[in-house]
């Protein structure tokens, strides 16, 4: 349910009361008082909301959406499963056509029956120049989409791009609902219509969003009959909330999930995830736009103790945009904790401290700015811990909280605790975040990296399915950045939920980093069951 993949975080947003009923004011999704009733709604505390809720400006292209469906999903193991397609696609041996066909009966939200030619709309739109898709490029593979009939729908690609299916969990958009109006500013961006599990009820902008359960939804009508997903930015206010009683669960940083540990209606749900910290190190800089200084900062940082003392254990070391337990990891391009390697690299490049401790080099004094979110606990920490390290290394680096319209327009020449991951395929994220072509685009390549080798490597690793190839080529990426950082890596995080025990079925994927919205326990809350009276206290 994300816009972008590789961002700092979603647009920003302002933390707002929610306008409950008096029942859901006691415990929402609940009978009031509490009284261990059956449950048929619930209301969870997320940090970000979308930009759009239109699929054709990138919502619901990882899946998960809510409101629609792709062509497939994934299940909670991350294989793909047929969801709108009856089965998964038929591929050529060329691995260039793909074919799908369609479940039939399907109808989306407003009546109107799905059909192939919504499929075409969809993509068709989405690779049109004028529609405003910052993850067009993602789709570079595909070449054409054409209906067969009402009920088979056939991709062709320009190259063989070995992870194309998983792009097809991409959510599908009605063609006679939105093709009437404004790709880019019409109504379909806030009032959605889809065939998915739910239909969106209200979006309070800064506040909440709110469903109510598809009853004719092809898979079953779910049993949670109403779901409220409340924004609320600042960690520690959700947190309070929970403990309220305004929420059912809530995303929340590691200290503040434990202090529910004892509370024994309450679960804490840990999801593995691809989700990093990161600070951008713009090439538009005087500092940071040297390569000795990223190197030394590669080294000064210490992850281990923030993965420790910010992250509780709930989490690793970052040495790239992959984690280190993936199979596309490159061994041996871990980075070791060397304060005295990154003093040693800052001497031999020319910057010698000066009266203060800080380092000068022709007059440029080794200092800049770090933005963080505002209200970002997690961010705030990192952001610190990274000063903190930069500092016995002689770099003055000053942290700054921002909202993102504060923030963005300094992304060019400024340095920002961001975040991403995207899981699957190494394409899915480090083609956005290091590919030279994309620096500047919205939140892609907000380092403005541009290294020949990575661009090379990246095209390479994208345009083939041969999997030694792939592998040469990611590895290639990894060892690069080695040399040449344009990111410092911190941490990967796990994601903590906290949850009131009053459902069957909860569960958890692994995640990306835009996350709480269609991640979380409530990733599959359409098939959730009401726990029987007592059952949750056991």
């Amino acid at each position: 349910m994300t816009a972008r993949s590789v961002r700092g975080g979603a647009a920003a947003i302002l933390a707002g009361a929610l306008a409950l009923t008096a029942a859901a004011c006691t415990n929402p999704g609940s009978t009031a008082g509490g009284s261990g009733g059956p449950k048929d709604s619930a209301v969870v505390g997320i940090a970000y909301e979308p930009e759009t809720l239109s699929p054709l400006l990138g919502y619901g292209k990882d899946g998960n959406s809510k409101i629609f469906d792709g062509l497939l999903a994934f299940d909670a193991d991350m294989k793909l499963v047929p969801a709108l397609a009856t089965k998964l696609p038929h591929v050529t041996a060329d691995g260039l056509t793909y074919t799908y066909t369609l479940r039939e009966g399907v109808t989306f939200s407003d009546g109107a029956p799905f059909t192939a030619e919504d499929v075409v709309f969809t993509y068709r739109t989405i690779l049109d120049p004028k529609t405003n898709n910052p993850s067009r490029t993602e789709l570079d593979a595909l070449g054409s989409v054409e209906a067969i009939g009402d009920d088979t729908v056939v991709f062709h690609l320009k190259y063989p791009y070995a992870p194309f299916a998983q792009r097809t969990v991409h959510a599908i958009a009605p063609a006679h609902a939105a093709a009437e109006q404004d790709v880019n500013t019409g109504a379909f961006t806030t009032k959605p219509i889809g065939t998915g599990p739910y239909v969106l009820t209200g979006w309070s902008k800064g506040e909440k969003l709110s469903f109510k359960a598809n009853p004719t939804y092809w898979n079953g009508a779910p049993a949670v009959k109403k779901f409220t997903m409340a924004i609320i930015k600042d960690d520690d206010v959700r947190a309070t909330r929970l403990r309220a009683g305004d929420l059912d669960g809530a995303v929340l940083p590691p200290n503040l999930a434990a202090g529910f540990k004892d509370d024994k209606a309450k679960r804490t749900w840990t999801a593995r995830t691809y989700d990093y910290r990161t600070v951008t190190l713009p090439t538009h800089q005087p500092v940071t736009g040297d390569t000795a200084v990223r190197r030394a900062l590669d080294l000064a940082v210490d992850r281990q103790t923030m993965v420790d003392k910010i992250l509780e254990g709930a989490g690793k070391p970052a040495y790239g945009p992959v984690p280190t337990d993936s199979p596309w990891f490159a061994k041996g391009t871990e980075r070791r904790h060397d304060l005295a390697g990154a003093q040693k690299l800052l001497d031999e490049a020319g910057w010698k401290a000066g009266p203060d401790g800080v380092r000068v080099r022709n007059g440029v004094r080794a200092a800049f700015p770090l933005w963080y979110l505002s209200g970002d606990k997690l961010r705030q920490d990192h952001a610190l811990a990274y000063v903190s390290d930069a500092k016995k290394a002689g770099i003055d680096i000053t942290a700054q909280a921002g909202t993102w319209e504060v923030i963005e327009p300094r992304m060019k020449t400024d340095a920002v605790l961001a975040g991403g991951g995207s899981p699957g395929d190494p394409d899915f994220d480090q083609y956005l975040l290091l590919k030279s072509t994309l620096a500047g685009d919205g939140f892609n390549n907000m380092a403005w990296y541009d290294n020949k080798a990575v661009d090379r490597a990246l095209d390479e690793g994208r345009r083939t399915d041969d999997p030694t190839g792939r592998r040469a080529a990611y590895d290639t990426v990894q060892r690069e950045l080695v040399k040449n950082p344009g990111y410092t890596f911190l941490t990967h995080i796990d994601h903590l939920y906290v949850m009131n025990d009053a459902w069957d079925g909860p569960s958890t994927q692994t995640e990306p980093h835009d996350h709480g919205l269609a991640s979380g326990p409530w990733w599959n809350v359409e098939s959730w069951k009401p726990k029987k009276a007592g059952a949750a206290e056991k």
